[in-house]
């Protein structure tokens, strides 16, 4: 069975929801936010998971990296788009916004972020300090 998992990611927390092919949740859940905990909840209950999607944000290029080096299928939502579609939620919630974010990339209705090399990273903080 295909799944698809939408990750909200906050600065402690990350809350987790896979959901299957017939739009319906296979599990709901959080974990730490760090690399290694994100990949084991998502090992654990999502083996099959077709697209993890996550919104663009501050922990975004260190979470995305990291889980496109295990091999997962991630993408990063552009957080403008994907704000929009889940303010038409009814009850705004870290866990429903997770829900949201797995129904978005299990519909395909998104706008993927490009997200910028680790090298890339290291040279703007080192302008950034210079200036």
């Amino acid at each position: 069975m295909e799944q698809f998992v939408g990750l909200d990611v906050s600065q402690d927390i990350t809350h987790v929801c896979v959901i299957g092919s017939d739009g319906k949740i296979v599990w709901q859940g959080t974990c730490l936010s760090t690399p290694e905990s994100i990949s084991s909840a998502v090992k654990a209950k999502a083996p099959n998971a077709i697209r993890i999607g996550l919104e663009s944000g501050p922990l975004s290029t260190w979470h995305w990296h990291a889980l496109k080096a295990e091999g997962f299928p991630i993408v990063c939502l552009d957080a403008r788009h994907a704000k929009a579609a889940l303010n038409m939620q009814m009850n705004k919630t870290d866990k429903n916004d997770a829900h949201g974010l797995a129904q978005i990339v299990k519909a395909g209705w998104y706008r993927e972020v490009g997200v910028k090399s680790l090298d890339s990273h290291t040279v703007r903080s080192m302008l950034g300090a210079r200036a």
